[in-house]
């Protein structure tokens, strides 16, 4: 049976790509094999090491600002996360900006060019049109959710409301 492991993304400098997913995005190391490190979800590998494990760099070029993917996080708390990137001077390809399906997102460079992309959690969204005093079958035309996550969604949040949670 084949399992899905994780992402690698390849990187000039290990001690900047490091400090920046370490740092400034929060994420925890798993192992540190030298030209690679896995953190919970993605790894990130040394360009020199990578090429070499390709073969011909003329034959196997590794691009930066390709633009064929991207690293996804979610978090509730976007704009502290944006004041944070934007005093590091992080390259934004966008800022905070909705979604069609009514998720707020940004996204942005890391050091090597990759795309990392910054969400809200859908529970957030679902919650925050419920707040706009939408009714589920708007939220579920909305945001393209099922109306049982909806409804889940609604009873949770207000459970942890009136819990004090």
């Amino acid at each position: 049976m084949l399992k899905f492991d994780a992402p690698l993304i390849v990187v000039d400098d290990m001690a900047r790509s490091r400090h920046f997913y370490e740092q400034l995005l929060g994420q925890k190391v798993k192992f540190d094999f030298g030209p690679n490190v896995p953190f919970e979800g993605f790894s990130i590998h040394l360009k020199s090491h990578f090429q070499s494990l390709l073969g011909d760099a003329a034959q196997y070029p590794v691009a930066p600002k390709a633009h064929w993917g991207e690293l996804y996080f979610e978090t509730d708390e976007l704009e502290p996360i944006q004041q944070r990137l934007n005093e590091a001077g992080v390259e934004f390809i966008h800022p905070i900006r909705e979604q069609p399906w009514g998720q707020r997102v940004m996204r942005f460079y890391d050091p090597d060019g990759h795309i990392v992309e910054i969400g809200e959690t859908m529970e957030a969204v679902v919650w925050r049109f419920h707040e706009q005093s939408l009714g589920i079958d708007t939220i579920s035309e909305k945001s393209s959710m099922p109306r049982e996550f909806i409804e889940n969604v609604i009873k949770e949040h207000a459970s942890d409301q009136t819990s004090g949670g």
